[in-house]
């Protein structure tokens, strides 16, 4: 929301149009848009004022009259405080505006922010604190925004457990984060209902304070600690099942953590590494063995291998590039680049893998021997029949290179189909100079720079060719 949003509400609400038609109420930033948009205008005026609506709440506020809620709302974001004030107490009856007392309890003028305050702690209850619950968070990050989220705290923690809950499903991730640390803080979820969040959340920061606290409630004897770690070893989020995955050495089940040393995530095999060390097994052995069985092989065995294995290790995964499994070639690839061990002249058939994700690991592992490649065999892979992913990793590649054959391969691609690749190739161009390694004099740079002419001014132009000792 931007306070041009907030101007065009004030001007809605002026024309009497009912609050939740004027404003998203839903939305925090529409409350803290129309805050800014009441007071705002041309020259300093807000263009409302003078509308009928605008005369008419003037006159009303004049002779004391009663106020529509669409009227207090303007009033209540005044840009005269002495009228933001005097309006504070006729909110009884008024809910949908609580959320305009939230923010003038940050009001800049100290007798509209105490008042407000007053007014605030005598309406609010904990179920109406769940409602503005997200504009309080925000409201809370400005200076002299402190009171309300201290109110609000106060107000949850005297509260029945069961008030929190529509904060702990709420969209915005900020509004679960504060939920969850004050029922961790004050007991109001099991350690089995916290495991499950940690197992079902998408935000890491609430997978990690669930799972760390799930697992800090529970003893190693306690009957309750199946109901902990299972949900952790099952869920979607790597903290939580690396948690998992560490707790089984505090549980004495140590062989279980063997089935994930070949997870996908890179913090969950390294924590299955440490436990099933502590319980004697030689996870560098386990990970040879696997991967010597090509049968349903799991890619996270294959990169496992080179994450603790040695040099020698890598004839194992250069038997693995041409795996049937997309994602075991991936592995194998990543692998080589782990250890060290990259051969570029093998290595480089496989930049016409059919499978992107090969495609991106090769591109990784070529790189830094970007040197050693042929331009000419690079650039054959720019041609538009090619899989995309090969022309972008073959531009990628020649980019690298710099020099005469950056400007080469991107004046090549500058009208390519491939939005993409002819923004990249126009960026590149125009970011081109004259390094070292370019013949001075070399007329193919002025013919180069010729044809990306419509990308620079004569100016420019004339300085790149200078520079490159061609003639203008």
């Amino acid at each position: 929301m931007n306070i041009g949003y907030g101007e065009a509400a004030a001007e809605r609400l002026a024309q009497g149009t009912p609050l939740r038609e004027a404003v998203d109420t839903g939305d925090p930033a529409a409350w803290i848009a129309l805050d800014d948009g009441v007071r705002t205008g041309p020259w300093g005026r807000p263009a409302w004022e003078d509308t009928d609506g605008g005369r008419a709440l003037g006159e009303a506020l004049r002779r004391g009259a009663p106020l529509t809620e669409a009227q207090l709302a303007l009033a209540l974001c005044h840009r005269d405080g002495r009228i933001r004030q005097a309006v504070l107490w006729r909110t009884v009856g008024y809910p949908e505006l609580w959320p305009l007392l939230v923010v003038r309890c940050s009001d800049w003028a100290r007798p509209v922010r105490e008042a407000a305050r007053r007014r605030l702690t005598q309406v609010l209850d904990a179920e109406g604190v769940v409602r503005v619950m997200p504009l309080v968070l925000r409201i809370g990050q400005r200076q002299r925004g402190d009171f309300v989220t201290e109110l609000a705290t106060g107000l949850l923690r005297a509260a029945p457990r069961e008030t929190l809950a529509p904060l702990y499903a709420d969209p915005r991730r900020g509004v679960r984060r504060y939920a969850f640390r004050l029922a961790v803080d004050e007991g109001f979820l099991s350690p089995a209902e916290l495991a499950r969040t940690a197992a079902w959340d998408t935000d890491t920061v609430v997978q990690s304070l669930c799972a760390e606290a799930a697992l800090a409630a529970v003893s190693d004897q306690d009957g309750a600690y199946d109901d902990v770690v299972e949900p952790l070893l099952a869920a979607r989020g790597p903290r939580a099942r690396a948690a998992g995955v560490t707790a089984l050495r505090r549980a004495g089940r140590t062989e279980r953590a063997v089935e994930f040393l070949a997870d996908r995530s890179g913090v969950v095999r390294a924590c299955a590494r440490y436990v099933v060390r502590q319980g004697g097994i030689d996870p560098l052995a386990w990970y040879r063995e696997r991967c010597g069985r090509p049968e349903g092989l799991p890619p996270g065995a294959v990169i496992g291998l080179a994450e603790c294995g040695e040099r020698v290790d890598g004839e194992v995964l250069w038997s693995l590039v041409g795996h049937p499994s997309a994602g075991v070639r991936a592995r194998a690839v990543a692998g080589l680049r782990v250890l060290d061990v990259v051969d570029v002249r093998r290595l480089r058939a496989l930049l016409d893998d059919p499978a992107p994700g090969v495609v991106r690991e090769v591109t990784l592992a070529l790189l830094p021997s970007v040197g050693r490649l042929d331009a000419a065999w690079l650039t054959e892979r720019l041609a538009v029949e090619r899989a995309r992913s090969v022309r972008v990793s073959a531009f990628r590649l020649l980019q690298a290179c710099g020099g005469l054959v950056r400007l080469r391969s991107a004046v090549a691609v500058l009208d390519d189909p491939d939005g993409h690749l002819r923004l990249w190739a126009r960026q590149s161009v125009q970011r081109w100079y004259p390094t070292a390694d370019v013949p001075r004099g070399a007329p193919e740079v002025g013919e180069l720079l010729e044809r990306a002419r419509p990308l620079f001014g004569d100016h420019v132009l004339r300085r790149l060719l200078w520079e490159a000792g061609v003639k203008a």
